[in-house]
């Protein structure tokens, strides 16, 4: 595992354990669903199924059409909000 990966995991394992993890998400959640995000996502599975006809569409293939939209559509706002609170989560936490 090169120093990066190494270094993810160990984050990834104190915001776990810490219960930072889970009030990130929830947070991302509330954010997402006040934004409009949701219902914008949700439309577009929407015309996707449309398209391309509910029997011709599984889970995996509507999964990978909508990944690019749904990550494209976070407002920089809430990138911005989250990355602050593991910023500050890190620095209270340096002895990582």
């Amino acid at each position: 595992m090169n120093k990066d990966a190494q270094m993810r995991a160990t984050i990834n394992q104190k915001l776990i354990e810490t219960g930072e993890r889970e009030r990130l998400k929830d947070l991302l959640r509330a954010k997402l669903i006040e934004c409009g995000w949701k219902d914008q996502l949700k439309a577009h599975c929407k015309d996707v199924i449309k398209e391309k006809g509910l029997e011709h569409v599984t889970v995996d293939d509507l999964v990978a059409e909508i990944t690019p939209k749904g990550r494209a559509l976070v407002p920089d706002s809430v990138k911005k909000e989250l990355l602050q609170r593991i910023r500050t989560f890190l620095a209270q936490h340096a002895n990582l």
